[in-house]
């Protein structure tokens, strides 16, 4: 600033950890300790400008074109605060699924396809047991019926006659792929339809719904309201 350069006043950790791994430089606590070799790449950045935006004339600096796009800020900037929001958590989502792509790259299809492919499964392991086993066994297989009905349910659909269609159709056709028509497209495989899921995810969500009916079957003693 003496030198009528540009500079920050102040700049937050994580976004000071960002900058550095954009432009390949390092965290500097004192100008005294500033070498060049500490300032990263040449360069550093292509185009560092400050932008106003909104009624309010909010002012923020970017910093483009930098030597490592690893790092990559998405703006968000919508009419309310209720929109932004909503759009953060569906950019979440959104990159979660990404995520879940990249550790493994093995898909399902949904519409509650899946779920229903997996109960056909597991009522008929359910004959080879003889015991009283089998009844926890059809248990679960009810239990994963129960996605596909609130998809049906959700859409506008009759629950029970639309599961038990598409479940017939699976069962006739050998076709794992009939799920519930949620966009009302006239077919219910969700191939054709291009709706999937990736398959890390789904083995997360039955696996956690799973450990925690284990949980509540392993709890010897219920505390009802009146005992507080």
């Amino acid at each position: 600033m003496h030198r009528n350069l540009p500079a920050v006043r102040w700049v937050g950790g994580v976004e000071l950890e960002l900058i550095a791994i954009a432009t390949g430089g390092r965290i500097v606590p004192r100008f005294q300790e500033l070498t060049p070799e500490k300032l990263g790449k040449a360069g550093l950045a292509g185009l560092v400008r400050e932008k106003s935006f909104g009624t309010t004339k909010d002012r923020m600096i970017y910093i483009e074109h930098c030597a490592n796009s690893r790092a990559v800020t998405i703006f968000i900037h919508g009419g309310n605060k209720m929109m932004v929001e909503e759009t953060k958590r569906s950019i979440h989502d959104a990159l979660c699924v990404a995520r879940n792509l990249i550790r493994n790259n093995y898909i399902v299809y949904d519409g509650g396809s899946a779920e229903i492919s997996c109960s056909i499964a597991v009522e008929a392991a359910a004959d080879k047991f003889p015991g009283v086993e089998q009844y926890a066994i059809r248990a679960f297989a009810d239990a994963l019926d129960a996605i596909p009905m609130a998809l049906a349910e959700n859409s506008g659909l009759q629950p029970i006659e639309t599961l038990s269609a598409v479940k017939s159709h699976q069962i006739k056709e050998n076709n794992p792929c009939r799920g519930i028509d949620c966009n009302n497209t006239g077919t219910n495989d969700t191939h054709e339809q291009n709706v999937f899921e990736a398959l890390i995810g789904k083995q997360q969500q039955v696996l956690l719904a799973t450990q925690v009916v284990k949980m509540i079957l392993k709890i010897d003693d219920v505390i009802s309201p009146s005992e507080y």
